[in-house]
């Protein structure tokens, strides 16, 4: 049986891709040269063209690469898109990570430097978004990752189509954010492939990609078995959604217990009444603390797996009678016992520094609104 053609992604479609971001004043388009990224800078050129053709005002596009300096041909490929850039009326910026590159967990130190590099285009740029080229595929190999590494509910949930950029957290003048924007994120690699394929558009080959050292590398290769067995792309993006949802449901039960459960909110504290937070579901009460833990310390994303050793603690410590006082992350949480008259309470406050004094976190319980930056890590 002959295999079905893929196929290429109409200008219609990619119309229909962008369609929320019209309004946007300017958009960074993260462009590696790699074929998702310049298919991303391809449909958006179509895209805006579109918009000109109807004549209607269209966000400025700046396809910025950033050039890790890892590899011998990364400055050809940033030559390359510069030149597509070009013929495709496009703005083009190369950044480059300098500095010393760290001998372990390179992948990571690379996504962030590349994150705070884009962010910072986006900032000069006056862009509102940042635009990457996730793909389904991607979006399956994040859920199974996130499995390998015993993630929760919010972590299987993967990336959102809008997202705050990594790193960055809310700020008081909400119009000051930077956005990450995933437009692919339902398309499969292979259109976007057979989208450029249509066009006679070349792209760079990455072999980091494949190299086996690195676990998302590693787990790409046995994809195409976890899919005929039924496990592919497609049922892992819709598992990813279905624990969106759930995860939404279970943000919003947050939101009411923290406004049930909170005596006060002092800058730099939060007290709970501590009998009624016993009486709260597990999921909803570790997110409780994971958000007040998060709102007072200063050391950064809640670990789950703290966290969760944390509400067990407070749980033996509320059945037994007994007061507790523990720090994690920064934050001092205390359990104060009930005495005549009183009521237990569950104190959490940034706790002594160590070294030196840091800036003290919000005390804010309020949800984090789709985009928002996830206070727990390995959700």
């Amino acid at each position: 049986m002959p295999t079905p053609s893929i196929a290429a992604i109409s200008a219609a479609e990619a119309k229909s891709l962008f369609a929320d971001l019209d309004a946007a004043p300017a958009l960074v388009l993260a462009v590696s040269g790699g074929p998702d990224s310049v298919a991303l800078m391809v449909l958006a050129a179509r895209w805006r063209q579109s918009l000109d053709v109807a004549r209607r005002k269209a966000p400025k596009l700046i396809a910025v690469t950033v050039d890790h300096g890892l590899r011998a041909e990364s400055k050809a490929e940033a030559a390359g898109v510069a030149r597509l850039a070009r013929k495709l009326k496009i703005a083009h910026r190369t950044l480059r990570w300098t500095g010393a590159k760290p001998k372990t967990g390179l992948p990571q130190a690379a996504r962030e430097a590349r994150y705070r590099l884009l962010a910072d285009a986006a900032r000069k740029a006056g862009a509102s978004h940042i635009l990457t080229a996730h793909t389904l595929d991607d979006q399956a190999e994040t859920v199974m990752i996130r499995m390998m590494r015993g993630s929760g509910v919010t972590g299987l949930a993967a990336m959102q189509k809008i997202s705050v950029i990594p790193g960055r957290h809310e700020v008081a003048n909400p119009e000051s954010m930077i956005f990450l924007a995933r437009p692919l994120l339902d398309i499969p690699k292979a259109r976007l492939i057979a989208t450029l394929r249509a066009d006679k558009i070349p792209f760079a080959d990455d072999p980091t990609n494949r190299d086996p050292r690195f676990t998302r590398a590693r787990l790409r290769g046995l994809m195409p078995q976890f899919a005929r067995e039924g496990l592919d792309a497609r049922r892992l993006a819709l598992l990813a959604r279905r624990l969106r949802r759930a995860d939404e449901a279970v943000e919003a039960a947050v939101d009411s217990a923290a406004a049930e459960l909170s005596l006060d909110r002092n800058p730099g504290r939060v007290t709970f009444d501590a009998a009624r937070y016993a009486r709260l579901p597990d999921e909803i009460a570790l997110r409780l603390l994971g958000r007040a833990v998060s709102a007072t310390g200063d050391e950064g994303p809640v670990e789950l797996g703290k966290l969760e050793a944390l509400a067990a603690a407070l749980d033996i410590a509320h059945n037994t009678g007994n007061g507790l006082r523990r720090s994690l992350a920064g934050a001092l949480v205390t359990l104060i016992k009930a005495r005549k008259g009183q009521i237990g309470k569950i104190n959490v406050e940034r706790a002594p520094p160590r070294r030196k004094p840091a800036n003290v976190g919000t005390g804010s319980l309020t949800k984090r609104r789709p985009g928002r930056a996830r206070l727990v890590k390995r959700r």
